[in-house]
């Protein structure tokens, strides 16, 4: 019979051991320095910081590694200093000069310039999917080297090609496409040109409180501590198993066979409200249920049909009925919370209306088309309420379901018809969201950016002009005007269906402490969490 604490400790390296295994078993409680968190992990892909893009990654990749800034875990709106202890614009606010303070890589080795360096030229040379978030800087594989540049050990200069407000740029650097990684350990393990990424998928190079020790896709991901790093608590690894089933969930936390359960459904929340052993941390976090009709399909590409789906759906009735404590109705594609959100919600269930849409063009006997959805909760559900809704108006929905990476690596290559999925902020500024919904320049397969909207083949001159006037605007409070009649306007005239904003819940054992949820999912952090 395997022990709890050899299983714990074994971490990653044992085989995974279904929650049936795990309750056959008599466990003494989780060690004091191991925390075990239950989670849903298949929305996974890379845990390379410069090509990761999905909110749990980009968690795991926060709590691994520094950034020159971090947005404030309280005021989200504001960078705090990581690696770099100060910063300032040249007049005409094109050459940024960043000093950096002391810190130190898993490996023992300083963190330096150069290596700050190296890794946002990497970021840029790579040009994975994040990658768009700094070079629209105007950074390209030909003149990062000259662009980026360690000027001694500890002065970093980044030269924009237009002038640009420090505090924009400052957010963007705050998401991990700006991760530093250790120059030497990378380019140790390069394969083929790949400046380390095959390597650094499932490896860790980083400044921040762990490294990774191992990653099993949909199993688990063990954490070690990083002795040179910033988490000073008693803690010495995390492990995280993959826990599809909320109630597993539950059962585990009340068994005391995890410390923190992530993904509880709205009633076990609510069951929770009065266990004295459990304390619920809750966060709404810039992270959105949405619906992606992709242009490709010529029935999708009509914009009555993107209204009369719009129409056809009981926002209302699927919040509170299934996502009551998780989820509130939001309709803009900025999330509530950010400057310049627009919290209309003008979209309410209206079948007349919506078969009138389909009429005029042309579909009154409506279509049938398929719709990916991932697979853990509460996403069938509501993949089976938005099935209902639409075949109200002759749309005949079937569901596929998949896991979260599977769904995503589908939309990725443009092989969806409709998709009920997240999207998960980068950085605390109304452009983040609106470059990736508004601005698509080259909608061929081949293009080198490709952002959300690309996905489903959504191209329109029109709001990629009017998002493209809101980021450079100068004066504040005309560009969040700007923003707020682009989210209405998109809100109105496009193929994507924005649903509700998650809140975000972890429920956890009473003996832990500090465990914080951030808005933005790298701000998940391990950093100031521990165990009595």
């Amino acid at each position: 019979m395997v022990s709890r604490r050899n299983f714990l400790i074994g971490g990653a390296a044992l085989p995974f051991l279904s929650y049936i295994d795990l309750a056959e078993t008599a466990f003494a409680a989780t060690p004091k320095d191991i925390l075990v968190v239950a989670q849903q992990l298949d929305n996974m892909t890379s845990l390379d910081p410069h090509e990761g893009f999905e909110a749990v990654g980009g968690e795991m990749i926060s709590n691994m590694y520094q950034k020159l800034v971090r947005a404030n875990s309280d005021k989200p709106d504001e960078v705090d200093p990581v690696i770099a202890a100060s910063w300032e614009a040249d007049a005409d606010g094109k050459v940024f000069t960043f000093k950096l303070a002391d810190a130190t890589f898993s490996s023992g080795n300083p963190v330096t310039a150069d290596d700050v360096a190296f890794s946002l030229q990497r970021a840029i040379k790579m040009n994975k999917s994040p990658a768009f978030i700094i070079n629209q800087f105007g950074f390209n594989a030909e003149n990062v080297e000259s662009r980026i540049v360690a000027t001694d050990a500890k002065t970093v200069t980044l030269t924009t090609e237009k002038p640009t407000a420090i505090s924009f740029l400052l957010f963007c650097l705050s998401a991990n496409i700006a991760a530093i990684v250790e120059k030497k350990t990378v380019l140790a393990n390069e394969a083929n040109g790949d400046l380390g990424n095959a390597w650094l998928q499932k490896n860790s190079a980083g400044s921040g409180s762990f490294l990774l020790q191992a990653w099993k896709p949909s199993e688990s991901v063990s954490l070690t501590l990083n002795e040179h790093g910033p988490y000073k608590g008693n803690l010495k690894r995390v492990v995280v198993r993959h826990v599809v089933d909320p109630s597993s969930q539950m059962l585990m936390l009340q068994k005391g066979d995890v410390d923190i359960a992530r993904d509880l459904t709205s009633e076990q929340m609510k069951a929770l409200k009065t266990d004295e052993d459990v304390v619920l941390v809750r966060k709404q976090i810039a992270s959105l249920v949405l619906i992606s009709l992709n242009q490709s399909n010529p029935n999708l590409a009509k914009p009555q049909v993107w209204q009369a789906v719009k129409w056809a759906l009981d926002y209302e009735g699927m919040q509170q009925n299934i996502v009551p404590l998780t989820h509130e109705v939001h309709q803009s594609f900025e999330p509530a919370g950010f400057p310049g959100t627009v919290d209309d919600a003008p979209f309410k269930k209206d079948v007349a209306k919506a078969k009138a849409l389909m009429a005029e063009a042309g579909l009154a006997d409506g279509f049938d088309i398929t719709m990916d959805h991932y697979s853990a909760q509460p996403y069938p559900d509501l993949a089976q309420a938005i099935q209902a809704n639409l075949g109200e108006i002759g749309i005949r929905v079937k569901l596929q379901s998949a896991e979260n990476r599977q769904v995503l690596t589908k939309m990725r290559a443009r092989q969806h018809e409709m998709a009920l999925s997240a999207w998960g902020t980068d950085y605390f500024d109304p452009n983040s969201n609106a470059e990736v919904f508004c601005i698509n320049k080259d909608n061929s397969d081949g293009a080198k950016t490709k952002p959300f909207a690309w996905r489903s083949s959504f191209k329109s001159d029109d709001f990629t002009a009017k998002a493209e006037a809101a980021r450079d605007e100068k004066d504040p409070a005309k560009r969040l005007e700007l923003y707020a009649a682009l989210q209405r306007d998109f809100m109105q005239n496009s193929p994507f269906a924005v649903m509700f904003q998650t809140t975000k819940t972890a429920a956890c054992r009473k003996n832990v402490e500090g465990f914080r949820l951030g808005a933005l999912s790298e701000g998940n952090s391990y950093l100031e969490t521990k165990k009595a």
